[in-house]
């Protein structure tokens, strides 16, 4: 048997071996798609990933806050076979399980522009901290390049948080399902934007897009209030209606770092579904989470997104038939403010949005 040395490489004169070591060679070789993806551009630096200061700024009553509702309709949403009725507050999980899940609401009101706190969302990558974002639809179309990055990072998940954020205890089925609608259709069309850029996550293998959900599939309620008839209209949207158990009441400029920590961690256990925000309005929210995700590791918890939390073997949601933050009743105390902040949603679109006026909340 005689061979040539060629490169690096070798030729066997035997057909047999010849065929032998080409299938070798095959089976090790780089699959295409990874190769490929190799080839692509990276969609964006580390410095342009990176928390900048102002974008933490809330922005109000400004002609770029208005968005026109998107037009289509979006694509239906599959029920799982283990499709969970009702508002999800936690999950109960295998008694060996410790796992809990963080969500961040970026909420965002008809007139203005929210914020996007980026030192949070740095810190979670730093860590490798899953965690799922609620978003309002209007936020993926003001914050298209931040909403693509999270997207593309598999640590993270989007869930559906309403187009612009109304109270749906108020909604009639009508408006309730163009704020459903309208926050889907604005994920799908974020997904086709980062799709047709083509390029691939820093330290990531494959396209950016592969890494996020074609369509959400979890919904959270504005201000976690809602009637029978809205859990009926998200759940057969298809939707998961995803609660709380663990307030960290961020919100609230009073709030200090030291009541959060102690709040978050005394009241958090295994299956446990934990509420901030991270759109301006998550005060001392930065400050605070290095030392929760601290203390709750030392207690040997993990973290999860809402959607690993539901599909962990042996995970049982826990649901109630209302919304509510601590107790049942407890949100309903949102309807005067809902109802006080719609005046001035009227004013704004009068100013910026006139044809849309008449007929605009019901």
């Amino acid at each position: 048997m005689k061979f040539l040395k060629r490169g690096i490489g070798y030729t066997f004169r035997s057909g047999a071996l010849l065929i032998a070591v080409s299938t070798t060679v095959a089976c090790l070789a780089i699959p295409s798609d990874l190769s490929a993806s190799e080839d692509l551009p990276i969609c964006w630096s580390p410095t342009q990933l990176k928390h900048v200061r102002k974008e933490s700024t809330i922005l109000k009553n400004i002609a770029a806050a208005y968005r026109a509702p998107l037009d289509g309709t979006p694509t239906a949403v599959r029920k799982p076979r283990n499709f969970v009725r009702g508002a999800i507050r936690r999950v109960r999980l295998p008694p060996n399980v410790k796992k809990i899940a963080l969500t961040f609401d970026l909420c965002e009101q008809p007139y203005e522009i929210s914020g996007y706190q980026g030192d949070i969302v740095d810190y979670l990558r730093s860590e490798g901290i899953a965690a799922t974002f609620f978003a309002s639809g209007k936020w993926f179309l003001t914050h298209s390049e931040r909403a693509q990055q999270i997207m593309a990072d598999p640590l993270f998940e989007f869930g559906n948080h309403a187009w612009e954020h109304r109270n749906f205890r108020l909604l009639s089925n009508r408006r309730a399902q163009a704020e459903i609608n309208g926050a889907q259709l604005a994920y799908e069309q974020t997904y086709r934007r980062l799709r047709q850029r083509n390029c691939r996550a820093p330290s990531r293998a494959g396209a950016a897009h592969t890494h996020a959900a074609k369509q959400m599939t979890l919904f959270r309620f504005p201000y976690g209030a809602c009637k029978k008839e809205a859990l009926d209209w998200v759940n057969n949207a298809g939707l998961l209606a995803i609660q709380w158990d663990v307030s960290s009441g961020d919100p609230w400029k009073g709030q200090t770092v030291v009541g959060m920590v102690n709040g978050v961690v005394s009241r958090a256990k295994s299956g446990s579904i934990v509420i901030f925000h991270a759109n301006g309005r998550g005060w001392k929210t930065g400050e605070a989470l290095p030392h929760i995700i601290r203390r709750l590791r030392a207690r040997g918890f993990s973290f999860a997104t809402v959607s690993d939390l539901l599909n962990t073997k042996g995970a049982v949601p826990v649901t109630s038939k209302s919304c509510y933050d601590a107790r049942p009743g407890d949100a309903d105390r949102y309807d005067n403010l809902a109802r006080k902040l719609e005046q001035r949603y009227q004013a704004f679109y009068a100013q910026f949005a006139k044809p849309r006026t008449k007929g605009a909340t019901r």
